[in-house]
């Protein structure tokens, strides 16, 4: 059903730019994708939050890790049920453990270099990590999102060693590192999913 939004509002747009060509296309429909898909997660996630008693928590870590996300890319569970049980594990669990963990502060800098060092290199191999359903084949737009995950990571994760509140720091080490394992090819494996580039022809530029 979301393909189907996402398609017919692609086709508007081009309809009424008639510039935008397929590569463009392909970038417009990845992101509202990536928004469209995430509007009706988000709402109910922030509900399950709000049960729980972590719904600023779970609000603050969604806003935190959006920009990273939306370039690195990632894995898209299969079902609508796995996939909302994942997202809310993901979003609510996140916070939780950014509460009960306190880090020192030479701790904390060990694990943002060790977060920082990995991510680069997975970046580097993997970003922007699409799927079949959703590729990303035009080699700018692959480099164009590349350079945005290199930049929103980094960002991040200074942003992580500089800010002085523990559970905000938390939220950034913990959801960047495990969102950058969503783009690893061991995880796509355990997922059952496919790099579009890997179904439609790898034309991929990964080489910075």
């Amino acid at each position: 059903m979301i393909d189907k939004i996402c398609m017919f509002l692609t086709n508007r747009i081009r309809k009424e730019i008639p510039d935008i060509d397929d590569e463009k296309a392909e970038v417009i429909n990845y992101g509202l994708q990536n928004i469209i898909g995430e509007i009706p997660k988000t709402f109910l996630v922030l509900i399950i939050a709000y049960f729980l008693g972590i719904w600023k928590e779970t609000l603050i870590t969604f806003l935190l890790l959006i920009p990273y996300k939306n370039a690195s890319g990632g894995f898209h569970l299969k079902t609508h049920l796995g996939c909302i049980v994942g997202t809310t594990i993901f979003y609510c669990g996140i916070p939780v453990l950014s509460k009960w963990v306190i880090l020192s502060e030479i701790a904390k800098y060990t694990i943002i270099a060790i977060v920082w060092i990995f991510g680069m290199i997975m970046i580097k191999l993997y970003a922007p990590a699409d799927t079949e359903n959703v590729p990303i084949l035009a080699k700018k737009d692959r480099k164009r999102q590349q350079i945005m995950a290199y930049i929103t990571f980094t960002i991040g994760l200074l942003i992580a060693g500089v800010v002085n509140y523990n559970m905000i720091s938390n939220i950034i080490i913990f959801g960047y590192f495990l969102q950058t394992l969503m783009i690893t090819k061991l995880a796509y494996r355990l997922t059952n999913n496919k790099y579009g580039y890997e179904v439609y022809g790898d034309t991929s530029t990964q080489n910075v």
